[in-house]
């Protein structure tokens, strides 16, 4: 009977000679290794008083941008909820009253809007779901709290600040592709 691929081995089981057979040299190697470490510089920072520097994409704690004008940019689609895999993501959307015009840029806005830090994997699919650039992770570091609601986080914590000297930069999330897509007149939707 032939092998269906020429691909078989031939096992041949040898016998280990004295030398493999004391494990003591295979001791000795794993030993050397071991004590080598000894000798590197250690990896540890004390955090309290060092802090480590983070990569300019971190995806931290997220923000509700506004644009030029002061207003915010939620419209209240929902869309960012439906991506996120972890469902943190909760809204309530309201009509906008008139006078309200300066606070929101479209007739419908997001009454409430909470994300669950708790749940929230800091994936990003919200940022990239978002068609009015509204939401984004930033390089701030979400801060330990003692109870769970607190970790519930509404627009008194995620919309960024009217004032200019207020607003969260995240030039530094937008990719090179992101900013030449911007520049096409006709893709000026969120302006």
């Amino acid at each position: 009977m032939q092998p269906l691929t020429n691909r078989s081995k031939v096992v041949v089981k040898k016998e280990m000679s004295l030398y493999e057979r004391i494990y003591l040299p295979a001791v000795i190697s794993g030993m050397m290794i071991t004590f080598s470490h000894f000798f590197r510089k250690k990896p540890t920072i004390q955090y309290p008083e060092q802090t480590r520097a983070f990569s300019g994409v971190y995806r931290g704690q997220h923000v509700l941008k506004r644009d030029d004008n002061g207003a915010e940019r939620c419209t209240a689609c929902g869309l960012c909820a439906v991506a996120c895999p972890a469902e943190a993501i909760t809204m309530t959307a309201a009509e906008r009253k008139p006078g309200e015009e300066k606070l929101y840029r479209e007739e419908k806005y997001a009454a409430v809007y909470e994300i669950n830090m708790l749940r929230c994997i800091f994936c990003g699919d919200c940022e990239d779901a978002c068609p009015k650039e509204a939401i984004f992770l930033t390089d701030r570091k979400v801060n330990s709290e003692v109870n769970r609601k607190s970790f519930i986080y509404g627009k008194n914590v995620l919309v960024e600040g009217i004032e200019k000297e207020k607003r969260v930069d995240v030039s530094l999330r937008q990719t090179a592709a992101v900013l030449a897509f911007k520049k096409h007149k006709e893709f000026d939707h969120n302006s």
